[in-house]
């Protein structure tokens, strides 16, 4: 499908790869299937690309919403796209967990707070392991 509505000629579909791209800082590759056709080409080229609310903006209004439904899988994939993409800090997630028992419930904002910790742990280590790895020619 093209769209030229951004006057570049370019697909919805590339335009959605590229705010997923953005949006979790690693490239996607196109997957077969309704399901994900439906997720690059509204949810990503038209939803997370329209103007008023930045990336950071909508991931923070995610993180609540995930929070308030206990959805702590889906949340951490939004907690580490966004400490990779420099949105957050670990000291603003912890914040935002805080924030958050008080309005979608302890329990799930104290497993916010936990998942945070685990995930800053994660990609700590990962980091040390990449610094650690000899480069190769």
């Amino acid at each position: 499908m093209t769209d030229n509505a951004n006057g570049a000629g370019d697909t919805v579909r590339q335009r959605g790869l590229a705010k997923m791209a953005e949006v979790y800082g690693t490239e996607f590759q196109e997957y077969p299937g309704d399901h994900f056709a439906m997720t690059a080409d509204h949810l990503f080229a038209n939803v997370w690309s329209r103007p008023g609310l930045s990336v950071r903006d909508r991931r923070l209004l995610l993180l609540g919403a995930l929070t308030a439904q206990g959805l702590m899988d889906t949340a951490g994939i939004q907690i580490g796209a966004a400490l990779r993409n420099g949105e957050l800090t670990e000291e603003q997630l912890h914040e935002i967990a805080l924030f958050l028992c008080h309005y979608v419930g302890w329990p799930n904002g104290t497993k916010l707070d936990l998942l945070v910790g685990t995930i800053v742990a994660q990609q700590k280590k990962a980091a040390r392991a990449a610094a650690d790895k000899p480069e190769t020619a």
